[in-house]
């Protein structure tokens, strides 16, 4: 980016017999009404974006959002109710316009039909799912991410049974990487599967955090992540293996050797 200048001054010296008149100008700039605003004026949100990270040794990518400029929001099928299959399919259809960043967004059957609890739009397309079961999804707790009134939250799925937020969008996946600020209870501190994973977070009801490994990890590290870089109270693991992402600040979108179910995007507002 150029650097930023004071509106009506140049770049560059100013000549030698404007040399005082110059400093006196900005220094009156510096000790005036503009001043004091200049605080408030340059205060910005949390950046927001996809960037590398690196914890315990391990490669992420990180992508943070804040509510306040992002969407984020579930895409599953296209108009015609075909799944959309792949970060590719997606961004190359009109839903797919201004995204910031996609991922794969929790398990699903071989058709591609969501395991779990599944809200796009308001609408609920798969109900809260609480049966047991092997594979990750059943390790409990498992949890959900939703997006509601304008605001995010990961919650373990008992307590989404019972607060039964009006999500617009939500979708269910498992098992939760941090509960409360607490690991989950069946993770060792370097377990001997190691994955490509992807999950979300939530740093504050505004302030949305996806990341993905960008090399095998451990469940234990992938929530380490969250909790002690990230900053994450509650997250949630989406999967892995499959797991994909689309980054266009990055000039990255993964392709994925088996078709994706549910993907979550943050949209530009």
């Amino acid at each position: 980016m150029p650097p930023l200048t004071r509106s009506g001054l140049t770049q560059g010296r100013p000549p030698r017999n404007r040399h005082l008149a110059w400093c006196v100008a900005v220094a009156l700039l510096a000790s005036g009404p503009a001043a004091a605003a200049a605080p408030a004026a340059t205060a910005a949100s949390p950046p927001s974006g996809c960037r590398a990270a690196v914890h315990d040794g391990a490669r992420y990518t990180v992508c943070t959002f804040d509510l306040r400029r992002y969407a984020i929001r579930l895409f599953h099928a296209d108009r015609e109710g075909r799944p959309f299959g792949s970060l590719q399919q997606l961004v190359r259809a009109p839903e797919g316009a201004r995204l910031a960043m996609a991922m794969n967004a929790g398990m699903y059957h071989h058709d591609l039909s969501p395991v779990g609890l599944y809200v796009e739009d308001g609408q609920e397309r798969k109900a809260l799912n609480r049966s047991g079961g092997p594979g990750n999804f059943h390790m409990r707790p498992n949890g959900v991410f939703y997006v509601a009134g304008g605001q995010a939250g990961v919650l373990e799925t008992g307590a989404y049974a019972k607060r039964r937020p009006k999500a617009a969008f939500a979708t269910q996946s498992g098992p939760m990487l941090v509960i409360d600020g607490r690991l989950h209870p069946r993770f060792s501190e370097e377990g001997p599967s190691r994955k490509i994973r992807n999950g979300v977070g939530v740093q504050s009801g505004n302030q949305v955090v996806f990341a993905i490994s960008d090399e095998p990890v451990s469940f234990g590290a992938f929530a380490r992540l969250f909790r002690d870089q990230l900053g994450c109270r509650n997250a949630l693991f989406l999967d892995g293996s499959i797991s994909a992402l689309h980054a266009p600040d990055l000039g990255r979108t993964d392709i994925s050797f088996k078709p994706l179910g549910p993907i979550v995007a943050a949209v530009a507002r």
